[in-house]
């Protein structure tokens, strides 16, 4: 007997930017993701090169995420990105 499954599939067509910081040395540091925004690796491009893989790929722009909130639980303790962990000193 088949098994039908509840999870939706993942569109790999959709790709996804999320702009983390336009740097000083002229570096664009960013959040790219395929199908899911949730499942994203963060890139560094020069500027012309950010705007040419956009192009390329066609991506939809999403907004800056919203500044962590300092206070930690048990939920966020492992929530974290290279781009926090390179601003901060830990514990």
């Amino acid at each position: 007997m088949p098994t039908t499954s509840t999870a939706t599939p993942i569109d790999v067509s959709r790709k996804f930017v999320r702009l983390i910081a336009r740097r000083s040395d002229g570096l664009i540091e960013f959040e790219f993701a395929i199908g899911e925004p949730e499942l994203c690796a963060e890139l560094l491009l020069p500027a012309a090169a950010f705007d040419a893989f956009c192009q390329r790929n066609a991506v939809t722009e999403l907004p800056a995420r919203e500044p962590a909130d300092d206070a930690e639980d048990e939920a966020t303790a492992w929530n974290w990105s290279l781009h926090q962990a390179t601003q901060q000193r830990f514990r």
